[in-house]
């Protein structure tokens, strides 16, 4: 093996790589526009589409409550709702989103409240439309206000402390830094998407220094060259890394700027009576994630250039290559899930465990005996994908399959 040989090979095949328009807009292109397009657009469009729904002043139907006036005007005086009268089909009127939610008073409610008898009171909403979710929030807020209000009347009435319907108040406090809170949100998101776009980038040279190569009637004339085999694989496989890490390395500085926008549109989207919670990315966590995805890079790099080099066509390659997204996809998605938790048993499966690490590293977390462990065995996984490359270089049959 010489390294000159191989800083040959790989300076040979980097000028060809870049001269190919494919391979740069896999490698630069995607990554700097997917994050601002997901980042921006949907970060944006959801901001927006939130703000106007809090802004709204949804419609709530009263369903009952004629023989009991105080419960109806207690409700009318909440100015984050619009009281209507009740229908028949208030169901149906809530299902259909002419109103957002219908409040169902049984009968006789203020007279069997002031007696102590205790009553149900029903909340019909929409799940999954976010403005009669927000409806019912607002519906049941005043509700357990009214109920706290009437408490104290009634205990009052009969000579008792009213503060002893409320004894003591709870208060809410953040005490995680916006480090922790960025990386519990987005801790998973981020290695999961450095991971998809460090297969892809790597994709495009991979098909085009093997099977582009057999299809072009080149793979012949590199082979007739005064350099070993080894040396031609290793060259290649260095080109294909760069591609990879080139491209983890621009999807997450496109990340971070694509963020940092974001967050400032954000906030100015939502009213000081509603604020965002303030997010910090680390940037330490995010050079952690990349130098996990290093050895995962290599591994990419070496396994798609030994499937690829069994195809006869760039084409076919591409048929060979698309199922392993899926493949990829699959782990980095399981590590999203609940429950899905870092193990010495998740450690050791590829994929899996730089996705779980990763989101312990956003969130400022340091496991180094589990880092050390994954790290440890993503190096074993890309020498076995490395070895597996050179050995498929060197059988005739797989270069000059017919």
């Amino acid at each position: 093996m010489s390294l000159r040989n191989i800083g040959v090979v790989y300076r040979k095949e980097l000028v060809d790589s870049l001269r190919d328009r494919r391979t740069v807009i896999s490698m630069t292109v995607v990554p700097l526009l997917l994050f601002p397009a997901l980042t921006l657009g949907m970060g944006l469009l959801g901001a927006t589409l939130m703000s106007r729904a809090k802004g709204e002043v949804p419609l709530v139907m009263v369903v009952g409550g004629e023989d009991s006036p105080r419960v109806v005007e207690a409700l009318k005086k909440n100015q984050k709702i619009e009281v209507v009268p009740g229908s028949a089909d208030f169901a149906d009127q809530v299902s259909n989103k002419t109103v957002r939610a219908a409040i169902i008073l049984p009968k006789g409610f203020d007279a069997a409240a002031e007696h102590g008898e205790a009553q149900t009171v029903g909340v019909d909403y929409y799940e999954g439309d976010i403005k009669s979710e927000l409806a019912l929030d607002t519906a049941e807020t005043s509700l357990k206000d009214y109920r706290v209000t009437l408490a104290r009347q009634l205990v009052s009435e009969r000579g008792v402390p009213g503060n002893l319907v409320e004894p003591f108040k709870v208060e809410k406090t953040n005490v995680a830094p916006p480090e922790k809170v960025a990386g519990s949100t987005l801790g998973g998101l981020i290695p999961y998407f450095v991971i998809i776009l460090s297969l892809t980038g790597a994709m495009y040279p991979a098909m085009d220094l093997t099977a582009g190569e057999k299809e072009r009637g080149t793979m012949e004339t590199i082979l007739t060259s005064p350099v070993s085999r080894t040396d031609l694989v290793l060259g290649k496989f260095f080109m294909v890394l760069t591609a990879s890490l080139a491209t983890a390395l621009l999807s997450l500085t496109s990340m971070a700027v694509s963020f940092f926008l974001a967050r400032n549109m954000i906030d100015k989207l939502v009213s000081e009576d509603n604020p965002t919670v303030h997010y910090a990315i680390d940037p330490v966590g995010i050079l952690a994630v990349l130098l996990m995805v290093l050895p995962l890079s290599v591994l990419f790099a070496a396994t798609l250039l030994a499937i690829a080099l069994f195809a006869k066509s760039f084409r076919e390659a591409q048929t060979y290559l698309s199922p392993l997204t899926v493949i990829v996809i699959m782990p980095a998605v399981a590590a999203l899930l609940p429950g899905v938790e870092l193990n010495t048993r998740t450690a050791l499966i590829p994929i899996l465990s730089t996705t779980l690490v990763g989101k312990e590293l956003m969130a400022g977390n340091h496991p180094w005996g589990f880092i050390m462990l994954i790290f440890l065995s993503s190096c074993v996984y890309a020498s076995l994908a490395i070895a597996a490359a050179v050995t498929m270089f060197n059988r005739e049959s797989v270069l000059f399959r017919a």
